[in-house]
């Protein structure tokens, strides 16, 4: 891992890589595994419409400016933000605008998460924690991503 491309800041780590082929080529060897497992779940249920990017120092999952125009309202030259992955300094972080922005799709995470581990959901406004990668609940992983994005990726949610 080249040392410039990864700076932790705390319990964040932002990479300064300048594609996802070189965020993925520099993951550390003991961590690379789970990381890239977690990736290939995402990009296996990803609706094609979406676009893989760097995001924040991290893998970003974005809705496209051919998809919506307009962008990100807090800078409309980014294209829309739905999901992130970031390795950090002790856990994967998983970001999903949609649990965000959907108190339905929050609950229902909420209410399926013990249903696919055993281990207590670790989790802020957006963001998940996965500190034992070994457990990661990768069908509820895949249910998120492939089955419920239509619940943000609609028009009455960009107006």
């Amino acid at each position: 891992m080249n040392k410039n491309t990864f700076i932790q800041r705390g319990f964040a780590i932002r990479s300064n890589a300048p594609s996802v082929q070189a965020y993925l080529d520099e993951l550390p060897a003991n961590r690379a595994d789970d990381f890239l497992k977690f990736h290939q779940t995402i990009l296996d249920h990803l609706p094609q419409d979406f676009e893989e990017q760097i995001s924040y120092g991290m893998l970003g999952y974005v809705v496209p400016h051919s998809t919506y125009p307009n962008g990100y309202h807090y800078n409309p030259k980014q294209p829309l933000p739905f999901i992130n992955l970031g390795l950090q300094k002790n856990f994967i972080g998983f970001y999903h605008m949609g649990i965000y922005a959907d108190p339905n799709l929050l609950t229902w995470f909420i209410r399926e998460h013990p249903k696919y581990c055993k281990l207590k959901l670790d989790m802020g406004k957006s963001y998940i924690r996965f500190k034992k990668t070994e457990v990661i609940p990768h069908p509820l992983i895949t249910e998120l991503v492939g089955l419920h994005y239509m619940k943000i990726v609609t028009e009455e949610h960009y107006e």
